[in-house]
C-alpha cells in the first residue's frame, strides 16, 4: 500500500488564519479609532464654553420659547480648539434640541490669563432668519447689579 503524506493544518486552513488575522487587526483599528472620538467628544462636552453656552441657552426665555424646555445637546458639531502663545481660541457648533424644535449654539471665544472673553454667542434655530445673541442677556443681567 502506498501512503500519503497529509497537508498540515496551516496549508489546509491559511485562508481562515489570514482572514481572521484580518478581521482582528481591522477590528482593533475601529476601537482605537473609536476610543479617540469618544475622548475627543468627551472632553469638548466637558470644556468650560460648552458648559456656559448650554446653560445661557437653556435659561434664556426666547430660546425657550422656540424650542420649548427641557432643552437638550443634540450631539456635537463643529469644533475648532487652537493653543497659541498662551491664548486658546474656541470655535464652537453645538447641535441643540426642545419638543418644539432643534437649532444650533454658535461660540467664539479666546481665552487670555485664565479669563473667556466671548466674542459670539448665539442661537440660530431651525427654518428662522434671526438669530438670538446670548451676550446681549449676559450683559442686560450684569446691568442689574
Amino acid at each position: 500500500m502506498e501512503e500519503r503524506e497529509g497537508k498540515s493544518w496551516f496549508s489546509r486552513n491559511w485562508g481562515w488564519v489570514l482572514g481572521g488575522g484580518c478581521l482582528t487587526l481591522i477590528v482593533i483599528v475601529g476601537l482605537i479609532i473609536g476610543g479617540a472620538i469618544f475622548k475627543v467628544v468627551d472632553t469638548v462636552k466637558e470644556s468650560e464654553t460648552y458648559n456656559y453656552a448650554v446653560g445661557e441657552a437653556s435659561k434664556n426665555k426666547e430660546v425657550i420659547g422656540f424650542l420649548g424646555e427641557p432643552i437638550e445637546t443634540d450631539g456635537i458639531g463643529n469644533t475648532s480648539y487652537n493653543y497659541i502663545n498662551g491664548k486658546t481660541s474656541v470655535d464652537l457648533t453645538i447641535p441643540i434640541k426642545g419638543p418644539k424644535d432643534e437649532g444650533d449654539i454658535f461660540i467664539s471665544a479666546e481665552k487670555t490669563n485664565g479669563e473667556w472673553d466671548y466674542k459670539s454667542l448665539y442661537v440660530k434655530i431651525d427654518g428662522e432668519t434671526e438669530v438670538i445673541n446670548l451676550l446681549d442677556t449676559i450683559e442686560d443681567s450684569s446691568d442689574d447689579f
